[in-house]
C-alpha cells in the first residue's frame, strides 16, 4: 500500500486499487459490501506515516521508503473555483484567475483532471466559454478564451457536444476564434473543442453541420499547416480526422487546401498522430478529385510513392502502415510508372511482412491487393515473382 485513503465506510484502501474498483462500475465498499454514499477518498496520512516508518526502519533489507503522494485537488476547491468563474458580478479579472487556477490543476495530473471533469464543471465551463458572443460583451472574451483553453484539455459526452452543435451561433463561435483570433493558443484551444464536439457527438449528422460552419475547416487547415508550432499541427489533424468522418466534410477540407497541409505533416508526427494524418489522408482520397490533390500535395506521384513507403519501411504503428497501404492503392491507381517507382523503393519487402505479420486483417487485404499489382514491376530474376503462396486469401 503507497497511498492509503478512508472511504466513507470506513475502510482504507490504497487509493489506486479503489480508484480502479470505482473506475469499473463498482459502487459498494469491497470489504462491507455497503453502498458508496459518498465517493471522495479522504487521505490516511497516519496510516501513511507509519508505512513509511517502517520502510526506513528496513532499509537495510534494501526496502526503499514510498513518497509522500501529491493528493489530487479538493472537488470543494473546483466547486469555489467553478462558482467565482461563473460569478457575471465578479470582476474579470477574479473569474479569468478562477479559470487559469482550474486549467493549471487539470494540467498538473491526470487525477486532477479527472476531478475537474464533472458533468457540472463541464456544463459551467461550456456556458462561459460562449457567453461573450451571446451576450456581445466584449468583456466576456477573456473569461470565455480561458474556459475554452479548460474545455479543451477535457473529453465532452455526446449529450454535451450536441448542445454546442445544436445551436448556431456556437458554432459560429468557434469558427470565428480557430480563424481569426489573434492569439495562436486561443486558435488552437478552439481546434481541440471543435474536435471534442466532434469526437463526442458520434453523429455524421452533427460533425457535417460542425464542419459546414464556416471559418471551421478553413481555421484547422491553418493551423496545420502553420510550421514551427507542433502542437497546433497535431490538435488541427485531429480535428480534420474527426470532421472527414462525415462524408460531407471531405470536399470542404480539399477545397480549403487539407490535402497538402496534412501530407507536408506525415513525416514529422509520431504514433497515434500519424495514424490520425494518415487516415484523414485515405479518407480525402475517397472524394473525387482527392486522389490528385494528396498526390500534388505531396510534389507528384514519385515522391507520394517514396514517402509513403518510408513510413511502411519505419517504425510506424500497424495501423499507420495500414493507411498507408490505403493511401498507396489511391495514388497508384493505374500507373505502371508509379508501380515500378515502389517496387525500386523497396515496398514488396514491407508489403510481405504485412501479410505474414501481426497487422489487422483489412492491413493484409491492401497489402495483398498492392503485392497482385505489383507483380508485372518486379523484375524477372525475382523468385518471388513466381510464387502465389503470399497471395493466398487469410
Amino acid at each position: 500500500m503507497r497511498d492509503p485513503v478512508t472511504v466513507c465506510t470506513g475502510q482504507t484502501y490504497d487509493r489506486e486499487s479503489i480508484e480502479s474498483w470505482v473506475a469499473t462500475g463498482n459502487t459498494t465498499c469491497p470489504v462491507t459490501r455497503a453502498r458508496l454514499a459518498d465517493f471522495t477518498l479522504i487521505p490516511n496520512h497516519t496510516l501513511r506515516r507509519l508505512i513509511q516508518d517502517w520502510c526506513v526502519a528496513h532499509r537495510s533489507l534494501g526496502v526503499e521508503r514510498i513518497p509522500t503522494p501529491k493528493q489530487p485537488a479538493d472537488p470543494a476547491l473546483i466547486r469555489s473555483l467553478v462558482a467565482a468563474a461563473r460569478s457575471q458580478g465578479g470582476a474579470a479579472a477574479s473569474r479569468v484567475a478562477a479559470l487559469r487556477r482550474l486549467g493549471s490543476l487539470v494540467r498538473e495530473s491526470e487525477k486532477n483532471r479527472v476531478v475537474v471533469s464533472t458533468d457540472e464543471t463541464r456544463s459551467a465551463l461550456v456556458e462561459i466559454a460562449f457567453e461573450g458572443e451571446e451576450s456581445g460583451c466584449p468583456d466576456a472574451d477573456q473569461p470565455a478564451m480561458e474556459a475554452m483553453a479548460v474545455l479543451s484539455m477535457l473529453s465532452m459526452t455526446e449529450a454535451e457536444s450536441v448542445r454546442v452543435a445544436a445551436r448556431p451561433e456556437r458554432l459560429r463561435r468557434l469558427g470565428e476564434v480557430v480563424r481569426g483570433h489573434p492569439s495562436t493558443e486561443a486558435r488552437i484551444n478552439a481546434a481541440a473543442v471543435i474536435e471534442a464536439v466532434a469526437e463526442g457527438a458520434r453523429s455524421g449528422e452533427t460533425r457535417a453541420a460542425v464542419g459546414g460552419t464556416e471559418g471551421v475547416i478553413e481555421g484547422l487547415v491553418e493551423l496545420v499547416a502553420q510550421r514551427g508550432n507542433g502542437r497546433a499541427g497535431r490538435v488541427g489533424i485531429r480535428g480534420l480526422f474527426a470532421l472527414c468522418l462525415a462524408k460531407e466534410n471531405r470536399g470542404r477540407a480539399l477545397a480549403a487546401g487539407a490535402a497538402a497541409a496534412v501530407v507536408g505533416r506525415v513525416a514529422e508526427l509520431a504514433s497515434s498522430d500519424a495514424e490520425r494524418a494518415l487516415a484523414t489522408v485515405e479518407l480525402l482520397c475517397r472524394e473525387d478529385g482527392g486522389r490528385d490533390a494528396v498526390v500534388a500535395g505531396w510534389g507528384g506521384g514519385a515522391v507520394a510513392v517514396a514517402a509513403l513507403v518510408r513510413v511502411m519501411a519505419g517504425k510506424a504503428s500497424g495501423r499507420a502502415a495500414e493507411h498507408a497501404a490505403a493511401v498507396l492503392v489511391a495514388v497508384l491507381g493505374g500507373s505502371e510508372a508509379l508501380h515500378a517507382e515502389a517496387v525500386a523503393a523497396g515496398v514488396v519487402a514491407h508489403l510481405l511482412l504485412m501479410v505474414q505479420g501481426g497487422c489487422s486483417e483489412r492491413a493484409k487485404r491492401k497489402a495483398q491487393l498492392l503485392l497482385k499489382l505489383f507483380r508485372s514491376a518486379w523484375p524477372r530474376h525475382d523468385t518471388i515473382a513466381n510464387s502465389d503462396d503470399f497471395l493466398q486469401p487469410f
